[in-house]
């Protein structure tokens, strides 16, 4: 069954809106674009329609910390105490209940899509459960219930810090004890939801920190595979000095000397990076996912996302630890905070902070391109221009208007392959 839609700007690609387009949708696909349409039979969608945007950084638990860390002070590391507290506390059905809240927050901010980096895997003290991926299956039924897509990057977490450090009894629930068993118990990932059109499987080593070079290697040996790999990199200036000290690299040089960069690999947070690895994170196609929200609220620094895009490398955007869950403000951020960086304004125009946060977000999951296109899913992020906040997106259409001035508060509608979820 075909259905039609009348949106009354919409964002297909460039620094303007087009007006009045005709969106033909069945079987969740986008069969029809045609702008400038007087279609009389066509549902109105009223507003600003978007593809969906992604959230391609989620730690799903991290939202029960939020507004309850500041007055410890500290570093990250000091947050870090805080956030394995949390993850000492929670139980397949408690996860579940918090992750369903924490997608549905999600969809009413706009994301149609989410990559759950996940590493709670275990009981405490790293018992598996009868079945091993119970922690995961929890996570993937709650973004069911939500309505959103997912990817579970499933982590690998299998020492304590770079040089061998041994686990806390906290991360214990993070481990299988080797490469090869945790690489087994994803297969048995993939293998159940094989053939699921919204969700996805990807793999996670969790850091440089986090598994040993051989470790990395083991994992490369995947990069032909259907898999995403997702890891932390360079979010902190310790894990530089560490892995250097340890290895004499960086954190990127130690990827690729694993061959773990590429374009199935995303870094996620890329802060504290040198020109060298900048160059070598574009010439191999790796893509980065700012966490701005995140990274501002952990005092981790100013990513050089201005470099990054003239380097070549894709982008994209995630909201973490859910300080704040709004896709404008984490897509805005990335050219915040390179102005900060660099005192320079405009180096990432709209358009591309908007392909960060959607097809950017899409391509980074392993899912079809986020775009209002012919083939593309039908994913939908709807802004109302009646706020006082998006009114002059109304009058002008131009996509730096909304981009700069609007907020989760002013998404009216999101559609997921077609449906109509807010």
């Amino acid at each position: 069954m075909t259905v039609q839609w009348l949106a009354d700007k919409a964002w297909l690609g460039g620094e303007n809106l087009a007006e009045n387009v005709l969106l033909s949708v069945e079987g969740g696909v986008i069969r029809q674009v045609e702008a400038n349409s007087a279609h009389p039979a066509a549902k109105r969608i009223n507003g600003v329609t978007l593809p969906g945007v992604v959230n391609a950084h989620s730690h799903a638990f991290h939202r029960r910390l939020r507004g309850r860390t500041h007055q410890q002070g500290g570093d990250f590391w000091v947050w870090r105490e805080m956030m394995y507290e949390t993850a000492a506390e929670l139980t397949p059905d408690s996860y579940r209940a918090l992750a369903t809240d924490v997608y549905r927050e999600m969809l009413e901010a706009g994301f149609t899509a989410v990559g759950e980096f996940h590493y709670l895997h275990h009981q405490p003290g790293g018992v598996p459960y009868d079945d091993p991926n119970e922690m995961g299956h929890a996570l993937i039924e709650a973004a069911t219930e939500a309505g959103i897509r997912i990817n579970l990057l499933d982590a690998g977490y299998l020492r304590g810090g770079v040089g061998g450090t041994e686990l806390s009894p906290v991360q214990l629930r993070f481990s299988d004890g080797s490469v090869e068993a945790w690489l087994e118990r994803v297969s048995g990932l993939v293998d159940r939801y094989e053939g699921e059109p919204s969700v996805r499987i990807g793999i996670a080593p969790h850091s440089v920190r986090a598994l040993t070079p051989e470790d990395l290697r083991k994992v490369a040996e995947l990069r032909d595979s259907s898999l995403r790999c997702h890891i932390h990199v360079s979010e902190q200036l310790a894990e530089n000095s560490d892995t250097f000290e340890a290895t004499g690299m960086t954190p990127v040089q130690l990827l690729g000397d694993c061959g773990l960069l590429g374009e199935w690999t995303t870094a996620v947070h890329a802060t504290h990076l040198t020109e060298e690895d900048i160059a070598a994170l574009g010439e191999s196609g790796t893509g980065v996912c700012y966490c701005a929200t995140t990274e501002r609220e952990l005092a981790d620094g100013l990513g050089p996302s201005g470099a990054l895009r003239n380097a070549g490398v894709p982008l994209s955007i995630g909201t973490d630890s859910h300080a704040v869950i709004d896709p404008f403000e984490e897509a805005r951020g990335i050219e915040l905070h390179n102005r900060l960086a660099t005192g320079r304004r405009g180096e990432l125009s709209a358009s591309e902070l908007m392909a960060a946060a959607t097809s950017g977000g899409s391509n980074a999951l392993g899912f079809s391109p986020n775009e209002i296109a012919v083939g593309a899913p039908a994913d939908f992020t709807v802004v109302s221009t009646g706020s006082r906040r998006t009114q002059d997106v109304a009058a002008e259409g131009r996509l730096q208007q909304l981009l700069y001035t609007a907020t989760n508060a002013d998404v009216s509608a999101v559609f997921v392959a077609g449906k109509q979820v807010v």
